[in-house]
């Protein structure tokens, strides 16, 4: 916040409001919107449809970002991010509210990559631990009062208000960002125009990210056709159709998937891929907790909206606190950082069996607003260090695919943990305890395979050579 950096952190902070408010308010609006669009056994595919398009967005920014800058993809993605909360206000049936749901995250895909960008543009590396705190921090006020506020004004008017309350801070940031365009699009010390070689990288690139997008998009339509939750008319959901689209889904995924990421990534190797392999854990973990948490506290525990809000925000509270200690980390370098990674995982996994053992005695809300708490805690300590490992791992030139990549990998853990629970709800029975004790004991697995990336995030070379090897082929 001092003179020389106050505005970007400002036009930053709002931002990060922004995507942090659609997503803890709508996650708490979203069983009633379910509901009265007759969508239950679809309830996941509302969230993983936007983690999907996310992907389109993510890939595009950081191409995008590393030839133009960061602003042309930040202009973009806030344009399209309140396009689709305006969509999804107006649905007038669930697959509208699907529709709306792609096109704000494709949004927010290129807001999250063009931050990224900025910070490894404006701010020395001293000072981007802070920064990344101060980002995580920015989720607590749409946390705490975006969650109940969101299931108050479902349960007093509509779960549509929810989405016309997003909009506002939407047309904010646009504002803000446009008044303080020159410091925010400052370019990189090593900027030149992109040579032919560098061009036709980029659209490969772009082709991958629209294969891997996709493929993503076909297994979750797999799952939705299983469930049987199909809402358009004479439906098919045949056995060999679900298999098809799985098949051709997950072929699509196994092969673009790693051309679009650090080599190494799916088996941890040392350094930036075992940094990228966590990223994906830690969010497929926790963010399909966070998914299903309202829907069971409300259909098992009966409780109301509001108070299903209150829970949820604990999480937010404890990702903000572990950011805050990663940031206070100022001794140790890199040792000490992947200590945070690995030791956050720990905590990850520990926070989701104190949630199972809750279902099983069947605990107060108070014990899985504990548990949440203690899951975001673990988050805030490693998923956002690893934010400071990736930048502190590549050169400044390499900052936009770098990040692009880290944001890809948030996404497509997120989208695989959400699809995998998605698929064991739609065949459990959705109102016992057994189908939300078989989700998260798989994201507890999922937690404690990010402790073993997590000792691997310490690169066996120095940072400068571990940046040199890090470029996609």
């Amino acid at each position: 916040m001092s003179p020389a950096y106050r505005v970007v952190t400002i036009a930053l902070l709002l931002l990060t409001t922004m995507i942090a408010f659609e997503a803890m308010a709508v996650s708490t609006a979203m069983p009633r919107a379910a509901e009265e669009l007759d969508a239950i056994g679809g309830y996941g595919l509302a969230f993983s449809s936007m983690m999907t398009a996310m992907l389109l967005g993510i890939v595009a920014a950081g191409i995008w970002a590393d030839r133009s800058g960061p602003l042309p993809a930040l202009y973009a993605g806030q344009g399209l991010f309140a396009l689709g909360t305006i969509g999804c206000l107006l649905a007038p049936s669930w697959g509208m509210l699907i529709g709306g749901r792609v096109v704000t995250g494709v949004g927010a895909g290129l807001v999250i990559v063009s931050e990224f960008v900025a910070i490894g543009r404006v701010f020395p590396t001293t000072l981007r631990p802070r920064v990344f705190s101060w980002l995580s921090a920015a989720w607590v006020i749409p946390s705490v009062v975006g969650a109940p506020v969101a299931g108050w004004l479902t349960t007093v008017a509509s779960w549509r208000w929810v989405f016309g309350v997003v909009v506002v801070p939407a047309v904010v940031a646009s504002g803000l960002v446009f008044a303080r365009r020159e410091a925010i699009g400052v370019p990189a010390p090593t900027e030149q125009a992109a040579t032919a070689v560098e061009l036709a990288d980029h659209r490969r690139t772009a082709r991958l990210g629209t294969v891997v997008a996709l493929s993503a998009g076909l297994v979750q339509l797999a799952i939705h056709e299983r469930e049987g939750g199909s809402q358009s008319p004479g439906a098919a959901s045949s056995l060999g159709l679900v298999l098809t689209l799985a098949l051709v889904g997950v072929v699509g995924l196994v092969w673009a998937t790693p051309r679009l990421l650090p080599p190494g990534t799916l088996v941890a190797r040392r350094g930036l891929p075992s940094v990228i392999a966590s990223r994906a854990l830690f969010n497929g973990s926790f963010m399909a907790t966070v998914t299903f948490l309202p829907l069971m506290l409300v259909q098992r525990w009966d409780l109301s909206l509001t108070m299903a809000g209150a829970v949820l925000a604990t999480g937010s509270l404890g990702w903000s606190t572990g950011s805050w200690l990663q940031g206070r980390v100022r001794s140790g370098g890199l040792a000490r950082r992947v200590q945070l990674v690995w030791g956050g995982a720990v905590v990850l996994t520990a926070g989701t069996l104190i949630l199972i053992l809750a279902v099983v005695t069947q605990a107060s809300a108070w014990v899985f607003a504990a548990s949440i708490a203690v899951c975001g805690l673990a988050m805030g300590a490693g998923s956002t260090t690893l934010s400071v490992l990736v930048l502190d791992l590549t050169s400044a030139h390499e900052h936009g695919r770098a990040s692009a990549a880290l944001q890809l990998s948030d996404v497509l853990g997120s989208v695989v943990g959400i699809g995998a629970a998605t698929a064991i709800f739609a065949g459990g029975d959705h109102s016992g305890r057994a189908v939300y004790l078989a989700i998260y004991a798989l994201l507890a697995v999922i937690a404690a395979a990010a402790v073993v990336t997590g000792l691997r995030c310490m690169p066996s070379h120095s940072p400068a050579a571990v940046a040199s090897a890090s470029r996609t082929p």
